[in-house]
């Protein structure tokens, strides 16, 4: 994992490793193109969340994160899903904004590819998203940040130019 040297009190250098969405988001941040510099991005343990425009995180934004397995397929362990969320309060507004990509989904379909799916949110009926979930994903995997980092991007630039 990544090291990032921090000057100490005393002067000495301190080694602080960042964790792995720490790591992804400074991907997102490098990997972006320049027409996204008003990105927000914030790391946490579990994941990494990217909007844009106000301060505080849109209902609409982009997420990469850690999720149990049972709310992709049923079974028992690990996921990481990768893509767009809607999670406005009000089921109707997050229905619309997933019709409103349904109807443009050849335009972010040529980009994303067939791992996409749109639909309900994982865990939350009332939520909906266009997203992908990686299956026990080796999250020790050196390439795994960059990895997940990159294809982040790819809907961000595959669907925010639709909203």
């Amino acid at each position: 994992m990544p090291s990032c040297d921090t000057a100490g009190r005393s002067g000495s250098v301190i080694l602080v490793e960042l964790s792995v969405f720490d790591e992804v988001a400074e991907y997102i941040r490098a990997l972006l193109p320049t027409e996204y510099d008003d990105a927000r991005i914030r790391a946490h343990r579990r994941g990494v969340k990217i909007w844009f425009g106000e301060e505080k995180a849109a209902k609409e934004h982009y997420e990469a994160q850690s999720l149990a397995r049972r709310h992709v397929d049923g079974e028992e362990g690990h996921a990481v899903e990768v893509g767009f969320h809607s999670e406005y309060s009000k089921q109707d507004q997050n229905q619309a904004v997933l019709d409103a990509l349904v109807k443009v989904e050849k335009k972010w379909r040529q980009q994303l590819g067939p791992e996409a799916e749109a639909g309900v949110f994982f865990g939350a009926a009332n939520w909906t998203r266009v997203s992908e979930a990686w299956i026990e994903p080796d999250m020790d995997d050196p390439d795994f940040p960059f990895e997940v980092a990159s294809r982040t991007v790819d809907y961000i630039t595959a669907i925010n130019p639709l909203l």
